[in-house]
């Protein structure tokens, strides 16, 4: 049986990433997540790998672009305004086809806003990473223990599609410590024959580029990147469901609000509520037929979130009007509370039974 550790989740995920093969890690300190910047400058050049903390959140963004070109499991993380400080250069990563590991410990916005759990830049994640006709595999886990599982699952999945992939958190999520236990597996690279990591007289030259400047051929590619965003859709959209069979009221939440809502749950099934539980694992691709369906069976659904309101018009736009949907959250670093929502679920189910 693997060593369970207790560890901080910036850690324990910092870890994971070294584990699934990550030996060039370049950023910038930002709260609530400067702990990974800390982890890396340590354990890198303990196993001959590459920390770098660059001169702004741009400079590391750009470092990542010219490793990932050359075939190498390459990684940055940040917080809230440092995201938006990269987002060219993920533009730029998704416009040359290039896998890469973002990670994003979300704090309170807009601007710098506060160094308090958020989970406000969703819209930034799903929708609009960077400019341009363009998705990134979007994660959104709810444990220390599952940050450490989708490392390696994103770090497959962006060298298997070509993409960059990142891991939205925030800051419960960062800071807190839970036991985890690290897959014993051992990461054998993949053959990349797009790298530019030298011809070595056996094939042509590579180029790495996200500039073409006849409309035609940008379109192409543009199309063609489509087609693979929607393989994506068809096949890897995940969420966990709990107590949803038999759910009159169906709660959607991702993240560290998932498990708040959790606890609800179950004290309303104490109360004789019938309600239940659906995270979505993946928050791009969205899981719309696992929403759709858990959904049909109920009479009445709650989107809860540390923003607000910002998946709730993604699931709204699933249901499509045939139940109700509703909102409740917090916002600017303040987290909702088991009581609260459960106080909502009783309000809409009509009360305990």
């Amino acid at each position: 049986m693997a060593e369970r550790v207790l560890m901080k989740g910036n850690e324990a995920l910092s870890e994971a990433a070294i584990k699934a093969g990550c030996l060039h890690f370049f950023g910038y300190p930002i709260t609530p997540q400067t702990e990974v910047n800390a982890y890396m400058s340590k354990r890198m050049p303990k196993i001959g790998g590459t920390y770098l903390q660059a001169e702004s959140e741009i400079a590391a963004v750009n470092m990542v672009l010219g490793a990932a070109s050359a075939g190498v499991r390459a990684m940055t993380s940040s917080s809230s305004p440092g995201i938006s400080l990269k987002a060219e250069g993920i533009s730029y990563m998704a416009g040359s086809d290039l896998p890469c590991l973002i990670l994003n410990i979300q704090r309170g916005g807009p601007g710098l806003g506060g160094i308090q759990p958020s989970q406000a830049d969703y819209n930034q994640a799903t929708k609009a990473p960077g400019h341009g006709d363009l998705h990134i595999l979007v994660f959104a886990p709810s444990t220390v223990q599952e940050m450490v599982n989708t490392v390696f699952k994103a770090f497959d999945l962006a060298e298997q599609y070509r993409m960059p992939a990142m891991i939205l958190g925030d800051g419960l999520l960062g800071q807190m410590m839970e036991p985890v236990e690290f897959p014993a597996v051992e990461v054998t690279p993949a053959a990349k024959p797009w790298a530019t990591n030298g011809m070595h007289g056996k094939r042509g030259k590579n180029i790495v580029n996200s500039l073409y400047l006849q409309a035609d051929i940008l379109e192409e590619k543009v199309l063609e990147r489509q087609k693979r965003y929607e393989t994506i859709e068809a096949n890897h959209s995940e969420c966990e469901e709990y107590l949803t069979d038999d759910a009159e009221v169906l709660v959607v939440a991702y993240g560290a609000s998932s498990r708040i809502v959790r606890s609800a749950v179950n004290s309303a099934r104490e109360q004789g509520i019938k309600a239940g539980l659906l995270r979505p694992v993946t928050l791009w691709p969205f899981p719309k037929k696992q929403i759709e369906a858990a959904a049909a069976k109920a009479k009445t659904v709650l989107v809860v979130e540390m923003s607000t309101g910002q998946m709730v018009h993604d699931v709204r736009l699933v249901v499509e009007g045939k139940r109700p949907v509703h909102f409740f959250g917090h916002t600017g670093g303040v987290i909702p509370t088991p009581a609260e929502v459960l106080e909502q679920i009783k309000q809409l189910s009509g009360g305990a039974k």
